[in-house]
């Protein structure tokens, strides 16, 4: 859990815990005295810090999927370049995929270090208009390890979002690592100040990633995210030649389109399998600006103004309000 502490007896309760310094794994724990006082069940001054830091942000959006491999961080990367294609537009991308941290390499910025300043860590830029922040940059080669722990991934996500001079942003986009664990259970406790959007969910359309996803979607539903909707990716292959449409991964259930009408959800769009999308990933560039004409671009491009609707929506609706 996010409230856990470092070096603390196995099974802690957890700080905000009512059981918190009174049961019996935390005899013997250094902090047994302070959780048993009440002072760790405070809320944590970092959410109020981060309201404030991301107060100049109008949108944030958060990319999420129940299992590894669905093309999450494709997905991500792909929403970022479309957005910022707009360059009266200020676009941020931030990497929490603490252990496994792809974005540096979709987006060409493999090597590239942040550097700090007096309001903070610098982002790196891909464009004038397009920052992005991943822990990629704070390892000293692509290939290191990182063996965390929950609480140091929690306070690296902290970092993140309160001390990376963002500046004034129309839209930042969160990818997460995949499934429901702590750095999700952090990013949504940290955002709770900030006015977030909604999540993007991403599948294939196989069952065995929707059962996933449907863990996602009640995960979202526990703690009071908005679902924008739902991304089917490697939805059928477009031969470039006959154009004829195969199925490497049979929706052998329905795929995403039956779980969404199942569960009154939109479905944004399915992206189709093409091996130029790995390509351009491998080689940091934007699949979107290099096959602009492809069947998989035009699917991202309609997804992609179904995003910016609603988001535009969601300020109209908030603004009525008041």
């Amino acid at each position: 859990m996010a409230d856990v502490p470092e070096n603390v007896p196995e099974h802690c309760p957890g700080t905000t815990s009512e059981q918190a310094g009174k049961s019996a794994p935390c005899q013997g724990c250094p902090n047994q005295e302070l959780c048993a006082s009440g002072a760790t069940k405070a809320p944590d001054p970092a959410i109020a810090e981060i309201g404030e830091k991301l107060s100049t942000v109008k949108h944030k959006i958060l990319v999420l999927s129940g299992k590894g491999g669905v093309g999450k961080s494709t997905f991500s990367a792909h929403l970022a370049h479309a957005l910022a294609s707009d360059t009266t537009k200020e676009i941020a991308l931030l990497d929490v995929d603490i252990c496994g941290p792809s974005i540096p390499r979709i987006m060409g910025l493999e090597g590239e270090q942040v550097h700090q300043s007096g309001s903070g860590w610098s982002p790196v830029y891909v464009e004038d208009n397009l920052a992005v922040m991943s822990i990629g940059f704070l390892l000293s080669s692509p290939d290191d390890a990182v063996i965390w722990r929950g609480p140091k991934k929690n306070g690296i996500i902290k970092q993140f979002l309160r001390d990376v001079d963002w500046g004034e942003l129309d839209y930042l986009i969160v990818d997460t690592p995949p499934g429901t664990s702590d750095e999700h259970l952090s990013i949504v406790q940290y955002l709770s100040a900030t006015h977030v959007d909604g999540a993007i969910i991403i599948t294939t359309p196989q069952e065995v990633s929707l059962q996933d996803v449907r863990k996602e979607i009640r995960f979202c539903q526990k703690v009071k995210m908005p679902i924008i909707g739902v991304v089917e990716n490697m939805s059928g292959f477009v031969c470039p030649k006959c154009k004829n449409t195969s199925q490497i991964f049979p929706p052998s259930t329905g795929g995403a389109e039956k779980m969404c009408a199942d569960l009154k959800l939109p479905l944004l769009g399915k992206v189709p399998l093409d091996p130029r999308i790995a390509r351009s990933c491998d080689e940091g560039r934007s699949f979107l600006s290099e096959v602009p004409d492809s069947p998989a671009a035009e699917a991202y491009q309609k997804i992609v103004k179904t995003v910016q609707d609603y988001c535009s929506n969601r300020v109209t609706e908030e603004q009525s309000t008041i």
